[in-house]
């Protein structure tokens, strides 16, 4: 069952949903602009604000505290709270809900999570307090607050907290205190504090401290803070809460004594608060981010998901348990399911990559930054969601929408570093080119349907940026974050190494990734490609052609041919492997295969079928692992000793590598063979996808794939002869037999046409055929019919015939001998024959009938005197069949016969290397000497 879309489940905020901008002060909220009436509604609204909050245990703590303080019980509470969460962690947002709960009072009891909050305080009601929010980043310490919009002028924090607190009248009794900065002390303060429940909130101290140090004001408020703590303690209704921290790389040194001076400060007097544990951010962002039903909460405030949610849970969870040995060990697999489900929509993987990593950066803001980010991530991807159809069933790494114009500035602002722009928008997206984004459009369906290389790459971008010295993206980590159920967990690897091969800024070493900033080896490799000649880049390719068509087995090859007498015109099984340029999709190259298969020269080609053309699906390919190893040569010749270790390690491992592409491209080019069909058309046999392994040489494949299709076969019986005999024929000639299979489609090709001989003597043993010579005077001599020849020869002065024209001849010559009269030891007192008619065998010339059937047979015995014949001479090349039937055929039986024969064959020209080879191929057939000399 296919898994839904998060985007169908699950509904994000309405103005995420209809891509409105997102602010950053969405997500910084100040405290001085909720009391003053001017936050965003999320905040201002209560309602809205306890509906996306999501109460931790340490914000449920405070809370549970503060409202037992503020309502007079001192047990288990404390008065004095410290922030003392990481910057943009989420400590404004405590202040928030606390502000809220005191200025509202009983009536807040309706609002989401407090009812909860009551019960565990043991009270009934909210108390309503007397409130005052001092903000150090809105509270100018040279012009004060107020004096000029109706209200008294306030110059320092405790005047400002006074006023909130008692108004005028409370001010008026800091008046000294105001003029000359010092800070009040306890007795002052206990005056303007008001006597029921009261709530004071101090945030972003150390923004005021940084500014006011030079004037003395920052060592009183340090006294104040003390003072006032103090005070607080004393009292059963008062809450001071305290947010000192700032970014760390806003302080100078002094800022950080004063930061260390109050932390000792509160620590001592008061309780440190951490809003949220990482085990909780997931929750925290869900309630902020997305629409929930309050049905649709539990009682401590969790969402419960709905059912194709925990489906698609599930389906992760099991995924994840069928790969544990391949998933990075820190994840919990044997609780994976809960894992998902407490992350969802998110994959656990998206989330925990700020806590594991993120969060030790300097600028980033834990809980801030990353609410930001999601929601510029959640706004683009539910968009992009509908009107591109995306089916991703979670929101993961790879989903990060980098390619927005205000979301990659947000990352790199987190980050704290923007020259990252380069790796991002060359490598993965950004521009319509990028790397990742080009090679799913090049890559298998499954890929491309993915989007594979795009997430993988993205992944590798969050993983590899953490703060440390080297961070770094691992393959488990990787697999974690962009596999799916049902998806090729070894599809990773293979957009893993695509990527390796094409980004400028992706470094790895052993099985870890990172994007960084300064170009790797294969910038590098993309300058020295574009420098590769085209011709050097035509010539490597056909080397490697050439030896992937290594012939072997006496297989005749024939490379590159573009004119028809490029291929000689025999009865061979010949392979002609097209130029790489030649593509089996173009009509020209078919054109021209036809034209040569058809001719040769000016004539018509005889042996058509026994031309096999190798022709390549295209040659773009080729060209561009040629050009890639090419430019890897230039790199170690010419770059090798400006490189750092790493690079020479790359380089090192790159080398073979493209050897080794190049290679299995030639096998995956050369897929396409075209042939003579058997209604004479030309016929393409699509090879399929092949590579290296598939056989030992191209031509090894080749041959055992139109084997297997029945285009070629190793040899016929004599049956199928008989079957195929000629109509019009009454001897066969063993020279034709063997043509007629390289000649005519009809019959398939041959892998060595020698194998006919063995065809032949079979048939002649077994009575199916004959195999006979024929004589001047028309009588077969040899004659072969039940018995086997010693050797076969195919030429046309041997022939082979039916086995009833044979039993019909063996029954005349029979039935001739058996009227011979005169023995042969009588022959010597014949003075009327003349010995000189006899032949090398003993045997009278033989008369025979119009039919030329024998009418008698006359036989001597055998010479016993031992005899030569020797012959010097010329033999002009169209008499050298008939030489060898007439003359050397004569003395093939005869015992101490020897044959030396010197051949000179000029050439005008150049002389083609492949002639050589040919050559020697056939000299290979025919079991002689091999040695061939050449100019």
């Amino acid at each position: 069952m296919s898994l839904k879309p998060w985007h169908t489940i699950i509904m994000p905020r309405e103005d995420l949903r209809s891509g409105r901008p997102l602010d950053a002060s969405e997500f910084a909220v100040h405290l001085d602009h909720v009391r003053d009436g001017r936050a965003p509604a999320v905040y201002q609204e209560p309602g809205q604000f306890f509906d996306r909050t999501f109460l931790t245990k340490s914000l449920s703590g405070l809370t549970v505290e503060a409202l037992r303080r503020l309502s007079g019980i001192r047990m288990e509470t404390s008065a004095v709270f410290n922030m003392s969460t990481q910057f943009g962690g989420g400590k404004t947002h405590a202040l928030t809900l606390l502000y809220h709960l005191a200025r509202t009072g009983e009536s807040a009891a309706g609002w989401t999570g407090v009812p909860g909050l009551l019960l565990a305080a043991g009270v009934t009601r909210v108390p309503k307090a007397a409130t005052a929010v001092f903000v150090g980043t809105e509270f100018d310490f040279l012009t004060g607050r107020g004096g000029d919009d109706g209200t008294p002028l306030r110059k320092t924090p405790w005047g400002e907290i006074a006023y909130q607190l008692g108004g005028a009248e409370a001010l008026a009794l800091l008046e000294q205190h105001e003029e000359k900065g010092i800070a009040p002390a306890g007795d002052v303060i206990r005056r303007f504090l008001p006597a029921g429940p009261c709530l004071i909130l101090m945030d972003e101290v150390m923004n005021y401290i940084s500014q006011a140090r030079t004037s003395g004001l920052a060592a009183q408020l340090y006294n104040f803070v003390q003072n006032l703590a103090e005070e607080a303690r004393a009292r059963d209704n008062l809450v001071l809460v305290v947010s000192i921290p700032a970014s760390e790389l806003e302080m100078n040194p002094e800022d950080q004594q004063y930061f260390e001076r109050f932390k000792k400060l509160l620590d001592r007097v008061g309780k440190a608060v951490i809003v949220s544990a990482e085990t909780e951010t997931s929750e925290i962002i869900r309630r902020r981010l997305f629409e929930w039903d309050t049905s649709m909460l539990t009682q401590d405030g969790r969402v419960m998901l709905p059912r194709d949610a925990v489906a698609t849970c599930r389906a992760y969870a099991q995924w994840v348990q069928d790969h544990r040995e391949q998933l990075p060990h820190w994840f919990p697999v044997d609780h994976a399911d809960d894992a998902f489900k407490a992350t969802y929509p998110f994959h656990p993987a998206l989330l925990s990559v700020f806590e594991r990593k993120w969060q030790t950066l300097p600028r980033f803001q834990q809980t801030r930054g990353v609410l930001r980010l999601l929601a510029l991530w959640i706004s683009r991807v539910f968009t992009e969601g509908y009107q591109r159809s995306y089916k991703d069933p979670l929101l993961g790494l790879g989903t990060a929408p980098l390619e927005d114009p205000v979301f990659r500035p947000a990352v790199f602002e987190q980050l704290g570093e923007t020259r990252l722009e380069a790796a991002v928008t060359t490598d993965i997206c950004g521009k319509n080119d990028a790397h990742a984004m080009r090679l799913d459009n090049e890559a298998s369906a499954a890929i491309r349907k993915a989007r594979l290389h795009r997430k993988v790459a993205t992944a590798i971008f969050f993983e590899s940026h953490g703060g440390g010295t080297r961070g770094e993206a691992t393959l488990p980590e990787i697999r974690l974050a962009v596999g799916e159920p049902e998806s090729d967990i070894g599809n990773v690897e293979t957009a893993l190494e695509a990527l390796q091969e094409a980004c400028y800024y992706l470094s790895v070493e052993r099985n870890r990734y990172r994007f960084g900033i300064n170009p790797v080896l294969n910038k590098l490799l993309a300058d020295r490609r574009s420098s590769i000649p085209r011709s050097e880049v035509d010539e490597r390719v056909r080397k490697v052609v050439e030896k992937e068509f290594a012939t072997g087995g006496g297989h005749s090859v024939v490379f590159f041919p573009e004119r028809s007498n490029d291929i000689l015109d025999r009865p061979t099984l010949t392979l002609a492997v097209m130029p790489p340029e030649y593509g089996a999709g173009d009509p020209a190259t078919r054109v021209l295969v036809e034209q040569m298969t058809r001719e040769h020269g000016a004539s018509n080609r005889t042996f058509k079928s026994a031309l096999i053309w190798c022709v390549p699906e295209s040659a773009a390919g080729l060209m561009e692992d040629a050009r890639k190893l090419l430019a890897w040569e230039a790199i170690r010749d010419e770059e090798r000793d400006h490189l750092d270790d790493s690079q020479k390690r790359q380089l090192e491992e790159n080398l073979p590598k493209a050897a080794r592409d190049l290679k299995e491209k030639v096998w995956q080019a050369y897929r396409h063979v075209f042939l003579l069909a058997k209604d004479n058309s030309l016929r393409d046999v699509d090879l399929g996808r092949t590579h290296s392994s598939s056989a030992s040489t191209m031509v090894q494949l080749v041959l055992n794939q139109l084997r297997s299709a029945g285009e070629i076969a190793e040899s016929v019986g004599a049956g199928f002869l008989v079957r195929n005999w000629p109509p019009a024929l009454t001897e066969w000639s063993t020279e034709k037999v063997r043509n007629d299979f390289y000649a005519s489609p009809q019959f398939p090709r041959l892998l060595n046409g020698d194998k006919l001989k063995e065809t032949i003597a079979s048939g002649a043993r077994d009575r199916v055929l004959a195999y006979v010579g024929k004589t001047s005077d028309g009588r077969y001599e040899p004659f072969y019919f039940g018995t086997s020849p010693d050797s076969v020869e195919l030429n046309d002065d041997l022939f082979i015939i039916i086995r009833e024209t044979a039993e019909a001849y063996e029954n005349a010559r029979q039935q001739q001998s058996s009227e011979i009269e005169k023995p042969a030891a009588i022959i010597d007192r014949m003075p009327d024959l003349d010995k000189a008619t006899l032949d090398a065998t003993g045997k009278a010339p033989v008369e025979t009938n119009p039919n030329g059937v024998p009418q008698s047979t006359l036989t001597m015995a055998p010479l016993t005197a031992s005899k030569s014949i020797r012959w010097t001479g010329d033999v002009p090349a169209l008499k050298w069949t008939s030489f060898y039937t007439k003359v050397l055929s004569r003395f093939a039986r005869d015992t101490g016969v020897e044959l030396h024969l010197r051949a000179t064959f000029e050439v005008k020209g150049d002389l083609p290397l492949h002639k050589v080879d040919e050559t020697r191929a056939a000299l290979q057939e025919l079991g002689v000497s091999q040695e061939v000399e050449w100019d």
